[in-house]
């Protein structure tokens, strides 16, 4: 079983662009999704995006006009982030995101957990942390964003393989084994060296987490807290700090 940080950078990191498409659908997608926020950030607001990956929602926010502060504990994905966002007005952080305050100097207006980055905590009382250091660090009126995947109701049977994507060099599918508080995924990833294919596989744990947990979480903070349907099979949850 890996860490989350070795799995990336074993196995997911290199492919994770192509998992999404390629970088230009991704960011097309992720400029998509904070188009229909709303948030009327204004213009040199300081935002955080928390797995911030190779800049999905980082980089449109950036090409907004904003001051992104982006932290991944991959030190691959940010290169890539870095190279994509070349020129824009982005700070990128290699760190764990529990520890994303010890690089703030003011207020934020927004801060992002979006992708499925918040199952990645390793317990259900670091999401409850992570929700009061966000709502420490938003200025007045600011919002928390999340989105994540509700592994609660565990799939059966034949529905826990799931196809990732496919392509005459690689084949990415996962399978998914329930725990208690807990999921297993096992990524299995196929790619064609040559006229064979070889198969490399790793798995690490994600949280369970149910939409209606979260919110009670964002609630005991002191934020304002709504679910919104989110994209990609995913939930979306929106704390505002009043």
């Amino acid at each position: 079983m890996s860490s989350v940080s070795d799995h990336y950078s074993q196995l997911l990191a290199p492919v994770y662009a192509w998992m999404s498409g390629s970088a230009e659908v991704a960011l097309d997608a992720g400029k998509t999704e904070l188009d229909e926020l709303n948030l009327n950030l204004p213009a040199g607001a300081l935002v955080v995006d928390l797995g911030a990956g190779f800049g999905m929602h980082a980089i449109p926010l950036a090409r907004a006009g904003l001051r992104v502060l982006a932290v991944d504990s991959s030190t691959e994905l940010l290169t890539q982030l870095d190279r994509l966002g070349s020129g824009l007005n982005i700070e990128s952080v290699a760190d764990d995101l529990l520890s994303f305050r010890s690089h703030l100097k003011e207020k934020a207006a927004a801060v992002f957990c979006m992708g499925d980055t918040l199952t990645h905590l390793p317990e259900h009382t670091h999401v409850d942390f992570l929700v009061q250091e966000v709502h420490e660090a938003l200025a007045p009126g600011g919002h928390f964003v999340l989105s994540f995947r509700d592994y609660s109701e565990p799939l059966e049977g034949d529905a826990r393989f799931i196809p990732v994507r496919s392509d005459e060099r690689r084949i990415l599918t996962c399978f998914l084994e329930y725990e208690e508080d807990t999921v297993v995924v096992h990524d299995i990833l196929h790619e064609r060296a040559g006229d064979a294919w070889e198969t490399r596989v790793s798995s690490y744990r994600k949280l369970r987490l149910a939409a209606d947990r979260v919110i009670a979480s964002l609630e005991t903070a002191g934020f304002e807290a709504r679910r919104e349907p989110g994209v990609r099979g995913m939930v979306r949850v929106i704390g505002r700090k009043p």
